[in-house]
């Protein structure tokens, strides 16, 4: 059962979220050239919800950062941008069917039901793509990203880390889980 939250911080909290979002948004230029932290801060403002995912995301170890602004809907996109996968959600198997397979030793979650319960998605094949454009990420570590059904279907599930220069594609049975591996997130305000 999934566990129930306030999905609105404190108003402490709230400006806690916002100086350090913005203090990380000023230090990573790079990644959103052209924003104004302004602009976001009132999306922001304006979906307290979706604040209270990028504290989850914050308090998990994910440091998300904007890393794009799709004009057609005018929203921003947040990723994890912290340097490995989220120390505060690894070691866990893939989906609910996974964990709930395993006869012993399980893990204490799943990616897709901790992503659920943060309000954010969990990092598809091209999104992974797309932030390892921003920089090195997963040198040490690897995220579950989103698997295709078809390859869910037959017991698989999708992994990505970044070796030698090049970003690695992998698969591995959604019912296992190590230490290093984690899951990177999205949300879009």
């Amino acid at each position: 059962m999934a566990k129930s939250y306030s999905k609105e911080l404190s108003p402490e909290a709230r400006e806690e979220c916002y100086s350090l979002l913005k203090t990380r948004f000023e230090n990573n230029m790079n990644r959103h050239k052209g924003m104004q932290w302004e602009a976001i801060q009132t999306k922001l403002e304006a979906n307290p919800n979706k604040l209270w995912s990028l504290n989850e995301m914050e308090k998990t170890g994910g440091e998300p950062d904007v890393i794009g602004h799709d004009t057609k809907s005018d929203e921003y996109l947040f990723f994890d941008c912290s340097p490995e996968t989220p120390k505060g959600r690894r070691s866990i198997c893939y989906d609910r069917e996974a964990l709930d397979a395993r006869k012993e030793f399980k893990p204490s979650n799943n990616a897709l039901d901790m992503a659920t319960e943060m309000g954010i998605d969990i990092l598809t094949e091209e999104q992974y793509r797309e932030l390892q454009s921003l920089g090195k990420f997963d040198t040490k570590s690897s995220s579950w990203i989103k698997t295709p059904e078809g390859i869910r279907k037959l017991g698989g599930a999708l992994y990505s880390e970044f070796r030698y220069g090049t970003i690695f594609l992998y698969h591995n049975g959604a019912q296992s889980y190590y230490a290093v591996r984690g899951f990177r997130g999205a949300l879009r305000v």
